[in-house]
Parts: structure tokens; C-alpha cells; sequence
């Protein structure tokens, strides 16, 4: 490792395919040549939840570091999912680079660039979401008429859902890919629970001022 290496943190490279008849070899080529310090490499579908080597990324990189991945599509299963994985490395210091689209987001406040695409990027994945959500609203609504809509067993009691929370707000919203694998969830589960406890503390302050 080079002593410039060293001084600006690891390169950490990751790599994913999406079915067992690809390789990796021409994203591992363009990472390679790089010179990573850690690579990474999952087999996985885009809708497949979990990748653990993504997790293991996640959870290796630190301030300071920059986590290199050869396209947008193979970071994330989606836009919003990909807004929270960038938003949860650079929250913690992490510079995230993509190969293919030359693009690289950062938590620093004179990357202006940086901060205008991550703005853009969340409100695409806003829109994504709603579009989601609508989708499965008239999903269940048919459902219920058809009288098969029998709704989602909870993954967590609801007492692992308020240690869940309490942690996450001790720890400042860092580190969600550790805290999300402690508690045996996906990071999708992690936010749907956050988002729930948010909706429901928003409602809890509005129902005292009427």
C-alpha cells in the first residue's frame, strides 16, 4: 500500500452479480487497477435483501475511507436503496465512487456538486417510494376484496423495536448496517421501523397541540 494510500484511508472495492452464469471479472478489472486494499464481492439478485459481503463493506469502511463500486446497479436494489447506502457512508466520513457513471459523494460542506446530486438522487427516491407505496395500496385494496389479504407478521416484538429505536438514537443515526444485522433485519426492515416510530411521534405532537 502506497503511503498516499495510507494518508487518505483503504480503497475498498465492491462487486456484484446478479445470477450464477455472470463473473465479476470485468467489474474486478476496472477495481483492480485501482490498486483496492479490501474487495468485496456478492452473488445476488438486484431484489435479493441479502447481500452480506455489501454488509461486511459497509461495516469494514471508516472515515476516511472510499468505497469504489463499478455501476449504480450494483450497489443497490433501487434508487431509495441507494440513497440510504449513500447517505449512511458518507454520514460516517466514507466517500462513496462510482466507475461507470464517473460520479463520487462526499460529507464534505465544499462539495457542492456532491450535495446537489445526493438532493436530486433523494428526490427521485421519494418519488420511487410513493409510486411504491400506491402500488401497494391497490395491491392490498384488491386483495381485501378478493378476502386474501391476511397483512405482514412483524419481524421484531415490540419490545426489540424500542430497544431498536433507543439504540439507533443513542448512537445518532450511525452505523444502521451494524445495528440492522444485530437485530437479524434487512436495512430496508431497520428504516420501516425508524419511518414507523417517526410517523407515530409526529402524530403524538400534533394530537397535543389540538
Amino acid at each position: 500500500m502506497s503511503k498516499a494510500t495510507q494518508a487518505s484511508g483503504h480503497i475498498i472495492g465492491y462487486a456484484r452479480v446478479s445470477t450464477v452464469d455472470q463473473d465479476t471479472a470485468r467489474q474486478l478489472e476496472a477495481l483492480n487497477q485501482l490498486g483496492v486494499d479490501r474487495l468485496f464481492e456478492d452473488r445476488a439478485s438486484g431484489k435479493d435483501v441479502n447481500r452480506p459481503k455489501l454488509d461486511e463493506a459497509m461495516q469494514y469502511a471508516r472515515s476516511g475511507d472510499t468505497l469504489v463500486v463499478h455501476s449504480l446497479d450494483r450497489l443497490a436494489r433501487n434508487l431509495v436503496d441507494l440513497l440510504r447506502i449513500v447517505d449512511d457512508l458518507t454520514a460516517r466520513g466514507v466517500t462513496v465512487k462510482f466507475l461507470k457513471e464517473n460520479l463520487a459523494f462526499t460529507n464534505s460542506e465544499s462539495d457542492h456538486l456532491s450535495k446537489l446530486m445526493l438532493q436530486m438522487l433523494g428526490a427521485f427516491a421519494q418519488f420511487e417510494r410513493s409510486l411504491i407505496r400506491e402500488r401497494q395500496r391497490e395491491g392490498i385494496a384488491i386483495a381485501k376484496k378478493a378476502g386474501a389479504f391476511k397483512g405482514r407478521k412483524q419481524a421484531l416484538t415490540e419490545e426489540q423495536i424500542k430497544n431498536l429505536i433507543a439504540l439507533d438514537t443513542a448512537q445518532h443515526g450511525k452505523n444502521r448496517s451494524a445495528l440492522a444485522a444485530q437485530f437479524g433485519i434487512s436495512r430496508n426492515s431497520l428504516y420501516r421501523y425508524l419511518d414507523k416510530s417517526e410517523t407515530a411521534s409526529q402524530q403524538q405532537i400534533i394530537n397535543a397541540h389540538n
